[in-house]
């Protein structure tokens, strides 16, 4: 079980291997697709940003309204500078949060302690990075102890009744035995399929 501290620290290093990631993002057209169904780079980029702020929002007052998650509209223009301040706002947050301080996260109307709510932002930035390297063409792994904890949240959202509409897709079939690359496993677990993905 990590500690709080712990997470932060993973959460730090997951944000600044995404803001590479965007960088390169930024260099290029974002209508392109990404593996979130529906999603091109720019929807997807969107999306993390307005989580990030979402999640800030809520950490600072113990609540924010669901308009508070909302993304905006990404260009290759504004795309850093975005990004860079949501992921500022997010990590500022975090460190002013007191681990078992209630938060209420109006997305998904649930009442967690921050957290709770670190270790989902944490899965969520490691997960969304790959997502974004995929669509450009590249690899990311985030290191060993995100890995391990990614795989270890990953089991119980697969498994929840029904899925995860919206947050996650349905998980794809696990590779036969002798090839259970962890990162892999968890990404299948989460509807990702890093086999056909792969470069």
């Amino acid at each position: 079980m990590l500690t709080y501290s712990e997470m932060l620290t993973l959460h730090h290093t997951a944000l600044a291997d995404t803001t590479r990631l965007v960088e390169r993002a930024a260099r290029g057209p974002l209508d392109i697709a990404t593996p979130c169904d529906e999603w091109d780079l720019a929807a997807l980029l969107s999306h993390m940003i307005g989580q990030n702020h979402g999640f800030a929002a809520a950490l600072g007052d113990g609540d924010a309204d669901v308009a508070h998650y909302a993304g905006p509209e990404v260009t290759t223009a504004g795309a850093v500078d975005a990004w860079e301040a949501s992921a500022t706002a997010l990590r500022e947050a975090f460190a002013r949060a007191q681990p078992d301080a209630p938060v209420h996260l109006a997305e998904f109307d649930a009442q967690v302690s921050a957290t709770l709510a670190l270790g989902m932002q944490l899965l969520d930035t490691a997960v969304h990075a790959w997502d974004v390297a995929e669509a450009l063409g590249t690899t990311y792994r985030p290191d060993d102890a995100t890995v391990a904890f990614v795989l270890e949240s990953a089991g119980p959202i697969a498994a929840r009744p029904g899925g995860t509409p919206g947050v996650f897709a349905a998980p794809v079939a696990e590779p036969s035995a002798g090839d259970a690359d962890p990162w892999f496993t968890a990404l299948r677990l989460l509807g990702r399929d890093p086999v056909s993905s792969s470069r």
